[in-house]
């Protein structure tokens, strides 16, 4: 599997959970008891994921493929920037359900809304990859650049979705498999 062939997983892995979320945040909008300890799991492996190992391989593989065409290098500064962004975004949702389990008052309302914006937030970054940075990379690469790129790069091994899974995730991947079967 080439390392495009590895992110492209990373996204749909993502997208797995996101989608989790998605259901979590509709179950709060019913009025449903929220289980912060399992939405505190969703967004800090989320987040901590993305920003430790997916988005650093991104990175590099953007550098690899820098220069090679002047559109690209528009849209992966631009993909860059995301990164940044998307690390600040998790970090502060991360605080916000951090605090909210620790007792602090936040208007339901506002909580959701944080979420909700998390969410689409990453969602519009997975597409925006997905959609334009991968293509446009797949349209300069040669067949040489991909062995050559993946020695550069760690192999994380992904601590829910990998072969072993950590301990700190086996609930949130067992909440996961029943919010997939539970959704109508």
């Amino acid at each position: 599997m080439t390392l495009i062939e590895q992110l492209h997983q990373d996204h749909i892995n993502l997208s797995r959970l996101l989608e989790v979320l998605e259901l979590k945040i509709q179950r709060l909008k019913a009025g449903d008891a929220p289980n912060f300890q399992l939405l505190a799991e969703l967004v800090e492996y989320i987040g901590h994921y993305a920003d430790q190992f997916h988005h650093p391989r991104e990175d590099q593989m953007y550098h690899y493929f820098a220069e090679r065409d002047a559109a690209l290098d528009q849209q992966l500064q631009i993909c860059e920037a995301e990164h940044a962004d998307l690390k600040l975004l998790s970090r502060e949702i991360t605080e916000t359900v951090d605090a909210v389990m620790h007792d602090a008052v936040i208007p339901m309302s506002e909580f959701i809304e944080r979420l909700e914006n998390f969410v689409r937030r990453e969602r519009s970054h997975l597409d925006f990859e997905e959609s334009i940075i991968f293509p446009a990379i797949h349209a300069v690469a040669k067949a040489q650049d991909w062995p050559r790129l993946e020695q550069q790069l760690p192999q994380p091994e992904d601590p829910l979705f990998g072969e072993k899974q950590g301990e700190q995730y086996r609930e949130l991947y067992k909440a996961m498999l029943q919010d997939v079967i539970a959704a109508p």
